[in-house]
């Protein structure tokens, strides 16, 4: 049997628009399921870089939604000014979003991290065991080889030793730039410096090995046949410690706690 051309075109246009309204429907309808496993999601990172879960650890869904609500403390905070900002909920809050729009958002100064647009204000976490602050947790962003690094730094109640680091998202090379994410090379990072005695931002990744913290406590082991993805983490470190990221805040913070 054959079928006219016209035919054809109006069957094609049905199927495509009945297709259509399915897709839109189910976007619809998943919506907010998307949204919850985007949160939960951050939490396990959050805890993760807090130390409050291993990353082989196999816990329930409830059990990640309580131990962030019992010990992390999400905040905000006006980049340029480093104040704690009042009134917006932090739990919802799309830093990413924020950075994108310029009503929200100013153009950076150049810099090695290649970051184009710095928010207003940012999302930062406390972390607390018993009611005493036990760790700062930062966002931090910046260019690799490939692709930009989404990540996390934790930092000790002292605001200058690393307790952790984690990227949950870029596009570096496995086995290469794409190191970022192995634990061992994550484990380096704990108990070396963010900022020196003046309180200038000083940690960085160095070509080939760094000694123990307590000899080398302002460098990290390079990863292995990426030198730009390394330099890109050194930057990006550089840069939201920086006063044009959260040196404002980390001032504030010092000054508050008398450090």
């Amino acid at each position: 049997m054959q079928y006219s051309s016209r035919y054809v075109v109006l069957f094609a246009a049905a199927v495509c628009a009945v297709c259509s309204v399915f897709v839109a429907s189910s976007a619809v309808f998943l919506k907010e399921r998307q949204e919850a496993n985007k949160a939960l999601d951050l939490q396990k990172k959050v805890l993760a870089v807090a130390g409050l879960m291993t990353s082989s650890e196999d816990i329930e869904d409830e059990e990640i939604r309580r131990r962030f609500t019992k010990h992390v403390r999400p905040k905000i905070v006006e980049l340029a000014t480093g104040n704690v900002v009042e009134g917006v909920d932090a739990t919802t809050f799309d830093q990413r979003k924020a950075a994108s729009d310029p009503e929200t958002s100013t153009l950076a100064p150049p810099n090695r991290a290649k970051v184009l647009r710095v928010p207003n204000q940012a999302r930062i976490f406390l972390v607390e065991t018993d009611g005493e602050l036990t760790g700062i947790i930062l966002p931090i962003e910046g260019k690799g080889l490939w692709s930009t690094l989404y990540g996390f730094l934790a930092l000790e109640p002292d605001a200058r030793t690393i307790e952790g680091i984690t990227f949950y998202e870029h596009g570096e090379t496995p086995g290469l730039g794409g190191e970022v994410d192995n634990p061992r090379w994550k484990s380096r990072w704990e108990g070396r410096k963010a900022f020196d005695e003046n309180w200038r931002p000083a940690i960085a990744v160095v070509k080939g090995p760094a000694g123990p913290p307590e000899a080398d406590p302002y460098h990290v082991d390079g990863l292995s046949g990426a030198t730009i993805t390394s330099r890109g983490v050194s930057s990006l470190l550089a840069f939201w410690l920086g006063d044009d990221g959260f040196g404002p805040y980390l001032a504030n913070f010092r000054n508050e706690r008398g450090i």
